[in-house]
Order: C-alpha cells, then sequence, then structure tokens
C-alpha cells in the first residue's frame, strides 16, 4: 500500500509516476492511485535524458537489425 503523492488517499493498486534519483545512496520511487496517475507524463527513460552514447538501449550511431 502506498499513499497517493496528489490526493493523498492510501491505494492498495499504486502506479510510479516519478523516480527520483540521487547521487549517493539508492533513490525512490513517487507513486499515484490509479485515478490520479493518468494526470502526470510518464517517466522518461533516464538513459535518453542526458543524450548520452547509449540511447534507446544501444549506442549511438548502431543499426537496429
Amino acid at each position: 500500500m502506498r499513499m497517493c503523492v496528489r490526493c493523498d488517499r492510501i491505494t492498495d493498486a499504486p502506479v510510479v509516476v516519478a523516480e527520483v534519483h540521487q547521487n549517493s545512496g539508492p533513490g525512490c520511487h513517487v507513486y499515484a492511485c490509479r485515478e490520479c496517475a493518468p494526470g502526470f507524463p510518464p517517466v522518461p527513460d533516464v538513459l535518453e535524458l542526458f543524450g548520452g552514447p547509449y540511447e534507446g538501449g544501444r549506442e549511438r550511431g548502431e543499426r537496429e537489425e
């Protein structure tokens, strides 16, 4: 069971709506209830945020076969 970040209700079917990353130690997930979850943007892929060498699960410029 988790608390919804928007309406503060306790839900037994939480949906991850954000991921909090930290420099040291584990990060955490932010949850919402099923009713509030559609109001949040999709969780981005961290590897795509920074435009690093691995975008979309493969090296940049590498073709999918």
